[in-house]
């Protein structure tokens, strides 16, 4: 059960004072304003600070010099400096292949955040909320929407963490909320016609008309205060209440129902949230799955090579050559992440127990976290001028691992198995905003070159690279016979996405800033376009649901495929300035 339903929105779609040194830069504490100046009294040579997109205009000699001393061309952090790399490492002619390399990097980038997401993000958390015993509703607004949402959410907070890529993040959240609302509920009405349910999708627009109207009002002001930024999380949080007491009335209601359709058998009702069948099936049917034929102990070098391979040979003969092809480029990926990132599953009988490469990573996750923390800023530090911080984690971690090892067996989980799903998650969080961050970076990059803003960039590019893994897996639900499952996951995920994208990301920055505020640069036409275009296709939803009886078909999903096509042609018609208001 907990796997499938992981599979179905998993691409889409910590500890938070972690976060938000890792999405902070590597230059420093930023202010929560964008003011001009930027960085007023940096150390550089030119007094005035121009924007970076001015580097395009001037002669190809001059622009690497522009890049480096400009404090408006830095990187608010990562591990690569992608404007002096276009400019200063690659010749003027050779431009074009620089920007196809960096395209193509961005695109395995978007394959790295799905791949974390999807099979050790969503995994571990899902063994986290069985852990804490959460009902299956509580799981899937809190534990399983972050997992779904986690590219869109980490894209968001490192986006808001530097005030010059915040019209990234408004971007991204309105981008991705039009496609999903438009594209991939459309397309679920055109593939699969069905009935939708009526509670559940009225709750969720209306919770989501608020969280946009919150985000509108808040372009508007210019700003987002501490207050504001406490209402987005306390607006979720109320979500969150309100499904589960939905839930638990339509729960009480259908069995009191029962009770008088049926009297005389009350013990045939349940309070359990699932189907009993289907929990003995998880539990019983699927064990002598992963059960060895033969009781032999397997050498512990031959178990760690079989733990760490990404590839099962039979399933590769089967698939076809896309396939194969896709899973290729995934290899590296998968095996640094199944070297790095334990993954505990409470469905299976061992509950996915490796003893020697669970404590192989005890030595390596916490060095992956040292790395990967602010972009390996404190991981290089040096502790009294000796040793840097990240031997001093090897030593401790390599000690912790040579403990398990010796103090546990192959063939039973560890009584604090379950800590592996905490560490577990937390490596992958990391891993996917250090993805993220260089997602950011590179799309910065690419806006600067083509002279494009954050906005168009978010709405397009990171809008598309984060939603099309959720887009392809609500398909392949609607072709399968799922279409109400998969249209309720369209309304669910982007809830939590805006806001807890928007609400957590504009207070870590406050937090690090120390400022009262953070302020929003006026994104110009463009923002009220796409703001527009999405309180627009939500009320164009709100009025012709109902009116068609809850009913949704074909006319309804080629409607909204045109309104988005309309979208995007106004949107890129207002960037390239054809569409314009008139300056009187």
């Amino acid at each position: 059960m907990a796997s499938r339903w992981l599979g179905h929105g998993v691409l889409r779609r910590l500890s938070v004072l972690l976060m938000v040194e890792t999405v902070s830069g590597a230059w420093g504490p930023s202010t929560g304003t964008h003011t001009s100046p930027p960085f007023p009294g940096s150390a550089v040579n030119q007094t005035p600070v121009a924007d970076c997109h001015l580097v395009s205009s001037l002669n190809a000699s001059e622009r690497c010099d522009f890049v480096r001393t400009n404090p408006d061309c830095r990187s608010g952090g990562g591990y690569l400096d992608y404007l002096q790399g276009l400019f200063c490492h690659f010749p003027p002619g050779l431009l074009p292949l620089a920007v196809t390399l960096y395209a193509s990097w961005l695109l395995y980038l978007f394959l790295i955040l799905g791949v974390t997401a999807s099979k050790f993000f969503c995994p571990n958390l899902w063994a986290i909320s069985a852990t804490l015993k959460l009902s299956h509703n509580v799981a899937g607004v809190t534990f399983l929407a972050f997992g779904n949402g986690a590219p869109d959410i980490f894209s968001a907070l490192v986006a808001f963490s530097d005030p010059r890529t915040a019209g990234l993040a408004i971007g991204a959240l309105f981008g991705a909320g039009v496609l999903v609302t438009t594209v991939v509920a459309g397309g679920i009405a055109v593939l699969h016609p069905f009935l939708a349910a009526s509670r559940p999708f009225l709750r969720d627009i209306a919770f989501y008309m608020v969280a946009v109207f919150l985000t509108f009002t808040a372009l508007y002001l210019g700003r987002v205060t501490l207050a504001w930024a406490l209402g987005y999380l306390g607006l979720y949080l109320f979500y969150v209440v309100t499904v589960v007491l939905c839930t638990w009335i339509y729960r009480w209601q259908r069995r009191k129902s029962l009770v008088c359709s049926l009297p005389g058998t009350p013990e045939m009702l349940s309070d359990s949230e699932e189907d009993p069948v289907s929990s003995s099936t998880n539990s019983c049917d699927f064990g002598d799955e992963f059960r060895p034929l033969l009781d032999q102990e397997e050498s512990t070098a031959r178990s760690l090579a079989r733990a760490l391979n990404p590839l099962d040979c039979r399933t590769w003969r089967s698939k076809s050559a896309s396939w194969r092809a896709l899973k290729l480029f995934k290899l590296p990926v998968e095996f640094l992440l199944l070297l790095t990132v334990p993954v505990v599953d409470p469905d299976r009988d061992d509950r996915n127990w490796k003893r020697p490469l669970n404590c192989l990573q005890l030595a390596v996750s916490p060095l992956v976290l040292a790395l990967t923390l602010q972009s390996g800023a404190y991981g290089t530090y040096q502790i009294g001028g000796l040793l840097p911080v990240w031997a001093v984690v090897v030593i401790a971690g390599t000690a912790v691992a040579s403990v398990t090892f010796f103090a546990t067996t192959s063939g039973r989980p560890p009584r604090l198995h379950c800590l592996f799903a905490f560490l577990g998650f937390l490596t992958s969080a990391l891993w996917i905003n250090a993805a993220a961050t260089e997602v950011v970076n590179i799309l910065r990059s690419l806006g600067v070159v083509f002279r494009l803003s954050n906005t168009v960039l978010g709405l397009t590019l990171l809008a598309w690279g984060n939603s099309i893994g959720d887009a392809f897996a609500d398909f392949t639900l609607a072709r399968q016979g799922y279409p109400r499952m998969a249209f309720s996951a369209c309304f669910g995920g982007i809830i939590f996405n805006i806001l807890v994208g928007v609400g957590l990301g504009c207070l870590l920055q406050i937090a690090r800033s120390h400022a009262p505020e953070v302020e929003l640069e006026p994104g110009g036409l463009l923002v009220w376009v796409l703001a527009s275009a999405l309180g627009l296709s939500l009320v164009l939803s709100l009025v012709s649901v109902p009116l068609q009886c809850f009913q949704l078909g074909r006319v309804y999903g080629l409607g909204l495929l045109l309104f988005y096509l309309s979208f995007l042609v106004v949107a890129l018609l207002t960037e390239f300035g054809v569409i314009h208001l008139n300056s009187t």
